[in-house]
């Protein structure tokens, strides 16, 4: 039995190099992507898409969108690394650790949507509070999350490692106008009855993210406190194998997050910050960007797949 094919559709940008990267020196598939002379060829892509086993798109939205509509052999498979799909019915969602069932159901799966960057870190803290009853319906959640600029593609990239690089911005927050287009993934994959305030920015690092959610234990459901956040979170993700909870007393240790502490992984820490007196509660959640917020995301769904085919 031959080894699967897989085709990476847009490996010109910094999920798809990184997707490339972690793949081209296994020999359990055989790796395609397109001559540069082909790229913008829509018959030759066609072609390629219906040819393969599963298809990684590392597109815009609507070209991944062209790209899935193109597909007419009903064999091919597609982790869409885009974020076209996300809300969509009939895609599954790329976040293995989401749900007990979720990494069944993904390898299982013909369509699977990776999740966003920041919405990993968001959902993977807020929707096991949100199912277990923790956080109430109305709460008004808001999250705050830097990223580094390799967040924004290629134009991030040039913008701080071209030769402009000297006029870049230390730190910039942007989605100032509230409508960010995240938002509406983390409201459906956390559970939640609202839609979250996401307010997200850039700082001049390459890569790495650091997300934080704050809470007021008066508003949460009566009797719960940090200690109560933190076991559900625990509970959630013993034995996963890239999430880990921080312990309490690990977390009460700690006198900063370093965005870039797991980059070049496929792992995300989260953490549970809470003071008595004061009733209040930080979540957080640091990752790679390009790791679990993107390719290493759709190389482990990708591993999961690969593992029913």
């Amino acid at each position: 039995m031959s080894a699967p094919v897989v085709f990476i559709d847009g490996d010109q940008g910094t999920t798809g190099l990184q997707i490339h990267d972690r793949l081209r020196d296994r020999t359990d598939i055989r790796l395609f992507t397109l001559a540069a002379a082909e790229r913008k060829d829509a018959r030759r892509r066609a072609e390629a898409i219906n040819a393969c086993d599963i298809a990684i798109l590392c597109l815009p939205d609507a070209a991944a969108r062209e790209a899935v509509s193109a597909i007419v052999n009903p064999a091919v498979r597609v982790i869409d690394a885009s974020s076209a799909h996300r809300t969509r019915p009939g895609w599954t969602y790329g976040f293995p650790e989401m749900a007990p069932e979720q990494a069944g159901q993904i390898a299982n799966a013909s369509r699977v949507s990776n999740p966003g960057c920041y919405p990993t870190g968001a959902v993977g803290l807020l929707r096991p509070l949100a199912q277990a009853g923790l956080i109430p319906a109305d709460y008004a959640i808001s999250i705050h999350a830097v990223s580094g600029y390799s967040g924004r593609g290629r134009a991030g990239v040039e913008e701080y490692e071209g030769p402009g690089a000297a006029n870049a911005p230390a730190y910039q927050v942007y989605g100032l106008e509230l409508a960010h287009k995240h938002a509406p993934e983390i409201q459906q994959h956390a559970c939640l009855a609202q839609r979250p305030i996401f307010v997200p920015a850039y700082g001049a690092f390459r890569q790495g993210i650091v997300l934080t959610v704050p809470l007021a234990l008066r508003q949460l459901a009566p009797g719960v406190d940090g200690a109560t956040v933190h076991a559900c979170l625990a509970r959630h993700y013993a034995g996963a194998r890239h999430v880990r909870v921080l312990p309490l007393h690990e977390s009460a240790a700690l006198t900063h997050l370093d965005p870039q502490a797991l980059n070049g992984t496929n792992d995300m820490h989260l953490g549970v910050f809470h003071h008595v007196e004061n009733g209040q509660v930080l979540l957080s959640a640091v990752f790679d960007n390009l790791g679990k917020g993107a390719s290493g995301a759709a190389v482990q769904n990708l591993d999961l797949m690969l593992a029913r085919q």
